[in-house]
C-alpha cells in the first residue's frame, strides 16, 4: 500500500514537471515526463489528459485522441474529461481527417472515396484548389460516380467558373437523369452564361421532378426576368413568395437579376 502511495506521489511530481516543460515549449521533454507519470500510476487521468494535449500540439492526432479517450475511460463522470475531448475534436477533427485520408491514399493511391472525402474536407477548410484537385482525381478513378462531379461543379459555381461547371453537370445528369439538384444547378449555370433557352430546358426537367421547390421557382423567375419575359417571371416569383415570403425578400434585397422588374406595380404588390 505504501509503495502504491509512493508511486502516486512520484507520478504527480512527474506530471507537474511535464506541465512546466510544456509551458516552456519543451514538448518532447514534457512527453517523457507525462509517460513516466503514467508508468507510475496508469490510472492517472490528468496525466493522460496532459499527454494528449502535448500530442495534439505536436499534431500527433491519433496519439492525442487515444490519450483523451483513455482519460475519459478512467473518469467517465468527469466534466473536464468530456470538455477536453470536445475541445480537441472541435479544433482538430478536420485536420486529423486530412491526415488520415492522406494516409489512406498513400497506402492505396487509387482509392476514389478517400480522394473524394479529402476533397470535401479541403473544401470545408476553404482550400479550394486542393479540393478541386482531389475531386478531379476521384472522378478519374471512378468516372461513373456522379457525386464527386456534382461536388466539383458546386465548387466551380462558387468560383464563378460556370462554363466548367456546365461540363461536369451535363455528365451528372447523364449519369443520374432523376437528379433534381443537378438539373437545377445546370439551369443556374446556363442562365449565368446567358444561355436562356438551355437554362429553361434544364429547369423544365427539374420542374418535372419537383415543381414546388422554392429555389427552382425563384430561379425560374430570375431567368424570365433576365430574358425579358415579365409575365412568366411574375408567375414563378409569386409561387416562390407563396412558399417563403421572408426568404425571398431577403434574396431579392441583393439580387440584380430582378432589376428589370423593380418599380413594376405587380412586382411591388407581391411584397
Amino acid at each position: 500500500m505504501a509503495r502504491e502511495t509512493d508511486n502516486i506521489v512520484l507520478s504527480d511530481e512527474h506530471n507537474s514537471r511535464g506541465i512546466e516543460l510544456a509551458d516552456r515549449g519543451w514538448l518532447d521533454e514534457a512527453i517523457k515526463e507525462f509517460k513516466k507519470a503514467i508508468d507510475l500510476d496508469p490510472s492517472s487521468a490528468h496525466a493522460h489528459d496532459n499527454l494528449a494535449t502535448v500530442y495534439a500540439e505536436k499534431k500527433l492526432f491519433r496519439e492525442a485522441l487515444g490519450e483523451y479517450l483513455t482519460a475519459l475511460k478512467l473518469e467517465p463522470e468527469s466534466p473536464t474529461a468530456h470538455y477536453n475531448l470536445a475541445c480537441f475534436l472541435s479544433t482538430h477533427a478536420a485536420e486529423m481527417a486530412v491526415t488520415e485520408y492522406r494516409e489512406a491514399i498513400e497506402l492505396d493511391p487509387e482509392y476514389p472515396d478517400a480522394h473524394l472525402n479529402l476533397g470535401l474536407t479541403y473544401a470545408d477548410q476553404g482550400r479550394i484548389e486542393d479540393a478541386m484537385r482531389e475531386l478531379q482525381t476521384a472522378i478519374e478513378l471512378d468516372p461513373q460516380d456522379a457525386f464527386p462531379r456534382h461536388e466539383l461543379a458546386a465548387l466551380l459555381m462558387d468560383e464563378g467558373d460556370y462554363r466548367s461547371a456546365i461540363t461536369q453537370l451535363k455528365e451528372v445528369v447523364r449519369l443520374e437523369p432523376e437528379n433534381f439538384e443537378a438539373h437545377l444547378d445546370l439551369g443556374i449555370c446556363y442562365a449565368q452564361k446567358g444561355f436562356y433557352a438551355e437554362a429553361e430546358r434544364s429547369y423544365d426537367k427539374a420542374r418535372a421532378l419537383n415543381a414546388e421547390d422554392l429555389l427552382l421557382n425563384y430561379n425560374l423567375a430570375a431567368l424570365y426576368a433576365l430574358w425579358g419575359r415579365r409575365p412568366d417571371a411574375l408567375t414563378y416569383l409569386q409561387k416562390a413568395v407563396a412558399a417563403d415570403r421572408q426568404k425571398v425578400q431577403g434574396w431579392l434585397a441583393t439580387d440584380t437579376m430582378f432589376d428589370s422588374l423593380k418599380g413594376d406595380p405587380e412586382f411591388e404588390a407581391l411584397f
